[in-house]
């Protein structure tokens, strides 16, 4: 490999070695696990099964969105680690499912869903500098930032036809205990809790989807049943209506919170669960108050509440002297 000499800088510049195929994919599947905070081939590619067991279409545009968004990091040079574990790619994914669910998948659409998962890396690069002054990464903010941008946008763009299940904009009312909950609704709505961090209401997918966090860590799947189940008896016991528990509405923030602060971010340990129960607790509530609070503008919530209990709990972390933050080798 012959080295070049850049004008600014005397010494020889080695470049960067191409990527290969094979290394590319995996980065993407990892990027697809990452979506539940899994560095791990095999669960994306469980993930990726999962969502076409409920949607070939959804899969696609998980497998495109990741692609392009990590594509976009390799073309601006994000250092290869990052790159390689997939840290670039699953808001990509997550911008592409949500582009196709909230939008008509017409062929402007498709070339928006490129043109997101290019930008959610771009959105990615700038919250993660700026959040690191606060020691927190992004998480699934640059997902919520950039689909809400397209979501807004269909009010003046003709062209972007939603699909009608945007929540029509209108100061949110008092609500009703409705329907009467039992056990095939925990049972399928335990489940709908998991697949829907996909957007997807199929028992069969969350089955999969729980059965790839198994595959990357015990610990992971357990913590991604116990949010699920935590996330909708709190629902349940407050008064939310059954049809919203089934479908695992209330559940999928706190699998990703029991998932993000139990086995990624903070050291194991019988204080840490405690902690990560009360922040699964706390994640039903702000789920319902970030649904009221954005309502009026016709959003959904997405993952937001998700996004603000693990930045409060992680900024907590450090006054309590029972807890630790996890470093790269106490990772489950």
């Amino acid at each position: 490999m012959s080295a070049r000499l850049s004008a600014t800088d005397p010494l020889p510049v080695v470049p960067r070695a191409p990527w290969s195929v094979l290394a590319f994919a995996d980065a993407v599947l990892r990027g697809i696990g990452q979506v539940m905070l899994q560095n791990n081939r095999y669960a994306g590619l469980l993930f990726v099964i999962a969502i076409a067991s409920s949607s070939p279409l959804f899969a696609l545009a998980a497998v495109l969105g990741t692609a392009i968004s990590t594509a976009t990091a390799v073309w601006l040079a994000v250092d290869r680690p990052s790159v390689r574990d997939g840290l670039c790619g699953f808001n990509g994914a997550l911008v592409a499912i949500a582009l196709l669910v909230f939008l008509q998948p017409t062929a402007l659409t498709w070339a928006c869903v490129v043109f997101a998962a290019a930008g959610s890396t771009v959105v990615t690069a700038a919250m993660s500098g700026m959040l690191k002054t606060w020691n927190v990464p992004p998480l699934t903010a640059p997902f919520v930032l950039t689909s809400w941008c397209f979501f807004l946008a269909t009010a003046r763009l003709g062209r972007l036809e939603p699909t009608g299940l945007l929540p029509a904009a209108m100061l949110p009312r008092a609500a009703t205990v409705d329907g009467v909950v039992t056990l095939v609704t925990v049972g399928e709505g335990l489940f709908n809790g998991v697949a829907q961090v996909f957007f997807q209401q199929s028992v069969i997918a969350g089955v999969l989807f729980t059965l790839g966090l198994f595959v990357s860590s015990w610990r992971a799947g357990a913590l991604a049943l116990a949010g699920s189940v935590v996330g909708l008896l709190v629902a349940w016991w407050l008064g939310a209506a059954e049809t919203a528990i089934h479908a695992g509405v209330f559940g999928f923030n706190s699998v990703l919170v029991a998932i993000a602060l139990g086995s990624a971010f903070l050291v194991p340990g019988w204080a840490a669960m405690l902690y990560v129960l009360l922040a699964t607790v706390v994640t039903t509530l702000v789920a319902a108050a970030v649904s009221a609070a954005v309502q009026p503008v016709g959003l959904p919530g997405l993952t937001l509440p998700f996004v603000l209990v693990t930045w409060l709990f992680l900024w907590a972390a450090p006054a309590f002297r029972r807890l630790r933050l996890a470093g790269p080798d106490d990772q489950a």
